[in-house]
């Protein structure tokens, strides 16, 4: 299976064909998966869920929204942290419930319908017959703990939508073949603490508090389909959200979920910055990732190739063998430059696999 290069999820196309046939023709024999694009709802990644699940629910109160565009139309999609949903759980409910398991998120009705097109296209000859189909899932505390900014309010929220999440990747698994299907599971907020701390939030236990998750989640996951994990920088307001002085804190979250995890996982993505200098990729070294691919989010800050590929030397340096991709998604990303996007993918492949042969 083609391992080369990793795409992370959201592509802002208007529809999954349209991502099918323009970025699956182009990088599919690099791929050993492609996603729909998060088209829709989820192209703004966890605040589909907030506009549609979250708001309105029984039991939560909606303290904030985005503010309303000029002229007074309204806007779900926020702007930064700033302009983000807000929600409290209500008083009296020990415990937020969610019905219609497996379908109420609506990841899974959504990877029903892009699966039939995604398969249709392989057998159209379209895109390569041994891609697997790819759905990204926010994780549990990315969604809560930005969202929901009373920490004590988590014991009754996350709970009921661990159970919500992970009956609907059940449902995925149920109702795609899972040796067509990849799964990945996305972690930025967990990101963005571990490196400078959400405000609203304990400032010790990080880790502990952002690592159980996966126990459940990683169960979810038929055996036969990938796992996959992708670490994120974030991008809401512009990307990236922090800066952090090396890789480390991306490494040790990546070992503590490959170790705590109840199965099987094929690869995990890091993030990696603009930078040329041993010490930033040093961390690698402590990478324990077991038999799960290695996927650098590289693929940023390509105006300068040459510079580009003195980052991917000094990873190279500390870790030998691994794939490239983009640090995040493109679901904020002005339409217009995806053919500039696309090409970028298909250098880094390139100086990817000139490296690789000692060129």
């Amino acid at each position: 299976m083609a391992n080369e290069l990793l795409l992370i999820g959201s592509i802002p196309f208007e529809t999954p064909e349209e991502v099918f046939r323009n970025w699956g023709s182009a990088l599919g024999r690099y791929l050993p998966a492609m996603p729909d694009g998060e088209v829709g709802d989820r192209s703004w990644w966890i605040d589909g869920i907030a506009n549609k699940v979250f708001n309105g629910h029984p039991q939560i109160e909606t303290l904030s929204r985005p503010a309303d565009d000029p002229g007074g139309v309204e806007q779900w999609r926020p702007r930064n942290l700033d302009d983000q949903w807000g929600f409290r759980v209500k008083p009296g409910v020990a415990e937020v419930k969610f019905g219609d398991p497996g379908w109420r998120l609506g990841f899974a009705k959504d990877a029903v319908n892009s699966y039939f097109i995604f398969k249709s296209l392989k057998q159209e000859g379209a895109i390569p017959a041994n891609l697997r189909f790819q759905v990204s899932v926010p994780s549990v505390n990315s969604n809560i703990e930005v969202h929901f900014r009373h920490p004590e309010d988590y014991p009754r929220i996350k709970p009921g939508y661990e159970a919500a999440l992970c009956a609907e990747v059940a449902k995925i698994c149920e109702k795609i073949p899972p040796k067509d299907l990849t799964i990945q599971y996305d972690f930025a907020a967990e990101i963005i603490d571990l490196e400078k701390g959400l405000p609203w939030v304990e400032k010790g236990g990080v880790l502990e508090r952002h690592v159980p998750q996966i126990r459940n989640l990683s169960a979810a996951v038929h055996p036969d389909a990938m796992l996959g994990l992708h670490l994120c920088y974030g991008t809401l307001g512009g990307w990236p959200m922090v800066m952090g002085k090396d890789m480390a804190p991306g490494v040790r979250f990546a070992n503590a979920l490959v170790a705590e995890a109840k199965r099987r996982i094929d690869f995990v993505h890091i993030p990696t910055l603009d930078r040329t200098e041993d010490e930033f990729y040093a961390p690698l070294k402590d990478l324990k990732a077991g038999s799960a691919r290695v996927y650098l989010g590289m693929i940023h800050n390509m105006g300068d190739m040459a510079r580009f590929r003195k980052r991917m030397e000094a990873a190279k340096r500390q870790l030998a063998d691994f794939g490239v991709a983009a640090p995040c998604g493109y679901g904020r990303e002005n339409p217009a430059n995806l053919p500039a996007r696309l090409k970028e993918h298909l250098a880094a492949v390139e100086i990817l696999q000139q490296l690789s042969k000692g060129h």
